[in-house]
């Protein structure tokens, strides 16, 4: 079993960021954990230094992999800014367009709370954007609760060509999570800096080749992974997820202002849940009330994308990784998803994707 020790004098061999000292007397080390074989290792750095520091996390990573009883290794730069606010009459500077090389559209699929059913959306949405013929990938940026592993039915291990892992396919399209680097039931104790870096490893080490779109299936809430999105990536909009009672929608209302503040264009809003059909005798029954995304959409002058029932089927082919888009393209449900997957492409194909902006937090 590797111990921390070992992994600390593994990297004596690797200078630090002034290229001299090694790594673990740098004082840069901001984190490491070790679970069953797999070393997760954050160095922080100053930010303007990061493409320059980039053979230094590289070569920390290889050193770590080799040990014997390392069965992985992530090795992360993160940083902690501090900055100073600019003289008065400084012009702020020119926003930065950070691309993904291969990648046309970026869209953050998001909700306000957690439970209202956004990463079965985000993978039915993926799989209706792929039936309307354009090349799709799906990242789990959840890093506290990783469910596309669960979703697609992947139980494999990436696999690494150089310094870029392979994501894993599902039903034509591509996928990369957190969860296919641990185990399902593993806890990822991590702090704010080590999940925005994995965040960040995950868009960018990654062979993700030409896609026309990369749903980003987002963490519940208005953080810092939907911060570090928005910052560091040129997203094309956002599709905002939420039940019909009051209670989703409050949070709801918090997401599609943060990501207006943030310069994002909100593609619209899915009511999932919204009602469900007696299988036995046909009534429906408005469960969590109905229609109050429609009204959210109509309040903040965003499109309404439609609403998806509450659904023991949905349900069902979700926890066996077999989502309805792909395993029953011609029932109803697989046809509602389409219906929302082609007016995100319509509006997409319409648009062009924006630059990233700079975000100053005062």
């Amino acid at each position: 079993m590797v111990s921390d020790q070992d992994v600390l004098t593994a990297l004596q061999s690797v200078p630090g960021p002034d290229g001299k000292t090694p790594l673990p007397q740098s004082g840069a080390l901001a984190g490491l954990s070790i679970k069953d074989g797999k070393v997760y290792l954050s160095i922080a750095i100053d930010p303007k230094q990061s493409a320059a520091l980039e053979p230094m996390r590289a070569a920390a990573e290889t050193v770590v992999r080799k040990l014997s009883g390392v069965a992985n290794a992530l090795v992360s730069l993160t940083a902690e800014m501090h900055p100073a606010p600019p003289p008065a009459a400084a012009k702020p500077a020119a926003p930065r367009s950070i691309a993904i090389p291969g990648i046309s559209n970026i869209i953050a699929v998001a909700s306000g709370k957690g439970g209202v059913g956004k990463s079965t959306t985000c993978v039915n949405l993926a799989l209706g954007l792929a039936a309307l013929g354009w090349r799709v990938g799906i990242l789990d940026a959840d890093i506290y609760g990783p469910s596309l592993p669960r979703l697609l039915g992947l139980k494999a291990k990436p696999e690494a060509q150089g310094r870029l892992m392979q994501p894993l396919e599902a039903y034509g399209v591509k996928a990369m999570s957190i969860g296919f680097l641990v185990e399902e039931e593993d806890p990822m104790i991590w702090r704010g800096p080590m999940v925005m870096a994995a965040i960040q490893q995950l868009l960018r080490e990654v062979a993700w080749g030409e896609l026309d779109c990369l749903l980003v299936d987002m963490p519940p809430g208005t953080g810092d992974a939907q911060l570090t999105l928005a910052q560091n990536v040129p997203l094309a909009g956002a599709v905002v997820v939420s039940t019909p009672q009051d209670l989703a929608l409050i949070d709801a209302r918090r997401g599609i202002a943060m990501f207006n503040k943030v310069d994002v264009p909100v593609l619209g809003i899915i009511e999932n849940m919204s009602y469900f059909l007696c299988p036995h005798c046909g009534g429906r029954s408005d469960i969590f009330a109905h229609g109050g995304a429609r009204h959210e959409a109509e309040r903040y002058g965003v499109p309404f994308l439609g609403e998806v029932p509450l659904h023991m089927g949905i349900r069902e082919n979700s926890d066996a990784g077999r989502p309805v888009v792909a395993t029953d393209p011609d029932g109803a449900h697989a046809k509602i998803y389409r219906a929302i997957a082609g007016q995100i492409k319509e509006r997409l194909e319409r648009g062009r994707a924006r630059v990233a902006p700079k975000i100053f937090i005062e």
